[in-house]
């Protein structure tokens, strides 16, 4: 697929609490875009509150794509969203030359911008969950579904190896795709050009705006929220900040004051995350959070007309 100077994926990055719904939103407005989202957890409709999903004043300021479209019973990884995140792209390109896309799920970014061109960071659940297989059923079962999902690494990996063995599963389950299918894959080509957009701010003042966050969705309902999802708490969608917490308050693990500044705790320690994710990326401007939106659009204009003259 040959890269196009006419389309325009303009991504918005950064640590949850930081602001991106707000800018992207003022982006696609001025730029006359729609909107994809790339945070992994606002994908489910049974999670609005402990995911932050856009609020429908939001949602009706631009059209977004990919909130609230999935089930958390629905089985679907990054290589799913690859594929789909694509297929929509042409789709918006067909209308207009320029697509915001905004979230904080960095494998998630990258898959859409230069697909899974290598071996991808996974849900660490799914490892505990083969783990947890092995110990419980042995290597024959793991085996069997290594064979099954990736017939060519069944003939080539060392087969009584389990940590071999579960490696190679949890990229096949991660992903959606096989873990040969990794292996010496060219980088991918896209048929728009990547303008990459990072928002920051000190820490101490990220960190407050996490703990405020927190404390909004549990004035709006996250405890109920989550206590209508308990009898589900081993689905892997769920294993989620947010809402561990709470389920160990609801088996009387943690007092509720406790399971709420735990959940500020692992969010403040996810943010960290996503930080050390993304600053390894070269290509992301970073903005603070309260930058005058006009000053990224001058940026992103003066960018978007360098390639067109490149």
């Amino acid at each position: 697929m040959p890269s196009s100077k006419n389309n325009f994926l303009i991504t918005i990055v950064g640590p949850t609490a930081i602001g991106k719904t707000a800018l992207s939103i003022q982006l696609a407005n001025y730029f006359n875009a729609e909107i994809i989202s790339c945070d992994s957890r606002q994908f489910f409709k049974e999670m609005s509150i402990g995911t932050a999903v856009p609020s429908e004043d939001e949602l009706s300021a631009a059209k977004h794509h990919f909130i609230q479209n999935r089930s958390i019973f629905d089985a679907y990884n990054v290589g799913e969203f690859e594929r789909d995140a694509l297929k929509k792209l042409s789709e918006l390109f067909a209308e207009s030359n320029v697509v915001i896309m905004v979230g904080g799920s960095g494998l998630y970014v990258d898959a859409v911008i230069d697909g899974l061109d290598e071996f991808p960071d996974v849900d660490p659940a799914i490892r505990e969950q083969l783990n947890t297989s092995f110990k419980e059923n042995g290597i024959e079962s793991l085996q069997q579904k290594l064979k099954e999902l990736d017939p060519e690494t069944y003939q080539n990996i060392a087969i009584d190896n389990p940590h071999r063995i579960i490696r190679a599963l949890e990229i096949c389950i991660g992903t959606g795709k096989t873990y040969s299918s990794f292996k010496n894959k060219p980088k991918a080509s896209r048929n728009f050009q990547s303008i990459k957009i990072g928002l920051t701010a000190e820490r101490e003042v990220l960190y407050n705006r996490i703990n405020q966050r927190v404390d909004s969705m549990i004035a709006h309902g996250l405890i109920d929220e989550a206590k209508s999802l308990y009898s589900n708490r081993e689905l892997n969608a769920l294993q989620t900040v947010g809402y561990r917490e709470l389920f160990s308050y609801f088996d009387g693990t943690f007092s509720k004051e406790f399971a709420i500044e735990e959940i500020k705790k692992n969010t403040r320690r996810f943010a960290k995350r996503q930080l050390t994710w993304f600053k390894k990326d070269e290509k992301i401007a970073w903005f603070d959070f309260k930058s005058d939106v006009n000053s990224i659009i001058k940026w992103i204009e003066k960018n978007i007309l360098a390639v067109k003259n490149s």
